[in-house]
């Protein structure tokens, strides 16, 4: 038992780590990482390394568990100030545009496929939600408007949730079987509206309890906020509401209070979420069978042909023309909504459900994500250009580890004046730090202020110095040295000695 154990750690961190350095690889080639997470998981399956994995139930349990995790982070980094001008037509475009685009979806492929209209509608439905990974990690990288960015991001974190309930309505009742149609609408206008109340509140009250929490360790935070946005999609699902919209709603909240270590937060939150997508893809690429895909070709080139020049557009226009977006954005968002994670993840629905062509159905979603993620995320850059939208002026996305220290040679230290301290009294150019190293900030009964050289320091204060890598330990010295002896430290060892330490 322990040397399977043994052997399935070494797989995963083999898988975790190549998956690791794909994402360099991806990004030079302006691609979505996924598709060699998918591939990953297809060599890792029954036509490469042998692996037999058939566990449909399983896939579906840990791909919802991935995108709770995807879109909490999707939440947590959007801002509110360009989230708000944008929510009316994100909104639209999550809720008339799905059903636009199943509805298109399916008339395609029922004309053009021969399927009936209950396994056609799915096919429109699993594939109307665009895919929050797919769309994080491409745009990110390209110059473009604010306004754009923050719509497609929007939508991708939105519109999982009427997706996933239209899927498992069309999946758990067959039409004409089941409730009159206005029962389903307002079915799922009371799912929507008690998941976006319970994401509110937990975030409200999770807001809250950061703040005064005063948590013994900084590492806590980060574990305490992606924990209740966890706790939004299961109050949501308790009370018969969209967990997935309640994890969106919590994030955005917690994303934009002011929170103790927020950066951390959404560090840590950045790096749940890509660990999330690379066991997400690679389970299943697992679960794929690429004997049957070479069948799957035709009806997923069809079905994506409806998607992409037909289902996409028409939602776009429907959803965006009312909020006087140009035709040239329009253009653009259409051909950026990407399929990723997220159509693979619902196929599984039906096919745990026992719908009749679930097979096939889950089949031809894979190898549509697998083309037209290829087409579309290699194509957005210079389709972007070509329609004039791209922003050349535009910074790409301001993140703490965009610049991070390593790569500048530098270190970040805090510094606290304890009772008893020597630093208190003292001014801060006494404190005579060697050239390389500075005071930018002082932390002062709650309140932040860039010091002044003439600025004293008192008991409680909390210093945040940025020393470069080859005065670091020099200037650690330099600050010991005056927490003991005061400002009459120069007179014993200018720089601090640390043979008293």
């Amino acid at each position: 038992m322990v040397d399977r154990l043994d052997i399935a750690l070494l797989m995963g961190a083999v898988v975790v780590l190549v998956a690791v350095g794909a994402v360099r690889l991806s990004t030079r080639l302006g691609l979505p990482s996924l598709l060699v997470y998918l591939a990953i998981g297809v060599a890792l399956g029954e036509s490469g390394l042998g692996i037999e994995f058939e566990n449909v139930e399983l896939t579906r349990t840990l791909g919802f568990c991935a995108l709770i995790v995807i879109i909490a982070e999707g939440g947590l980094t959007a801002r509110w100030g360009q989230l708000r001008p944008v929510l009316g037509v994100t909104a639209t475009l999550s809720t008339l545009g799905v059903l636009a685009s199943s509805a298109v979806v399916g008339v395609a492929v029922y004309l053009v496929l021969d399927l009936d209209w209950q396994l056609a509608l799915l096919y429109g439905a699993v594939l109307s939600s665009t895919d929050a990974a797919a769309v994080f990690a491409t745009l990110r990288r390209l110059r473009l408007p604010p306004r754009l960015v923050a719509i497609l991001e929007a939508e991708s974190g939105m519109n999982d949730a009427p997706a996933v309930l239209l899927v498992i309505l069309l999946s758990m009742n067959p039409i004409g079987g089941g409730h009159p149609w206005w029962y389903e609408v307002l079915l799922v206008a009371y799912e929507l509206a008690v998941g976006t109340a319970v994401g509110y509140l937990v975030g409200i009250a999770g807001r809250w309890g950061l703040r005064h929490a005063a948590l013994p360790s900084a590492g806590l935070y980060p574990i305490a906020a992606v924990g209740l946005t966890v706790l939004a999609y299961a109050v949501g699902a308790v009370a018969h509401g969209s967990g997935f919209l309640a994890v969106y709603v919590a994030g955005v909240v917690l994303g934009n209070a002011r929170l103790p270590h927020r950066q951390a937060i959404l560090g840590f939150a950045d790096g749940l979420a890509w660990l999330a997508q690379i066991g997400l893809f690679v389970l299943l690429g697992l679960l794929a069978s690429p004997d049957r895909l070479d069948e799957a070709v035709f009806p997923a080139i069809v079905t994506g042909l409806a998607l992409v020049l037909l289902a996409r557009p028409l939602s776009v226009v429907l959803s965006a023309t009312p909020f006087r977006i140009s035709p040239r954005d329009q253009a653009f968002l259409s051909w950026a909504g990407l399929r990723g994670a997220v159509p693979i993840v619902l196929a599984t629905v039906p096919l745990s459900a026992g719908v009749e062509g679930a097979t096939r159905l889950f089949d031809v979603v894979f190898v549509l994500v697998v083309i037209f993620t290829l087409v579309q995320g290699g194509t957005l850059a210079p389709v972007s250009r070509l329609l004039k939208v791209a922003a050349p002026g535009e910074a790409t996305e301001i993140r703490v580890d965009s610049a991070p220290l390593e790569r500048m040679y530098a270190d970040l230290l805090q510094l606290e004046v304890p009772e008893g301290s020597r630093l208190a009294g003292v001014h801060l150019d006494e404190l005579r730090l060697p050239v390389g190293a500075s005071v930018t900030l002082v932390l002062r009964d709650g309140v932040g202020f860039v010091p002044a050289p003439d600025t004293r320091l008192k008991v409680g204060d909390s210093l945040l110095i940025v020393a470069t890598a080859q005065v670091r330990d020099a200037a650690e010295r330099r600050l010991r040295a005056v927490s003991r002896r005061g400002r009459l430290a120069k007179w014993f060892y200018e720089y601090g000695d640390d043979r008293n330490d």
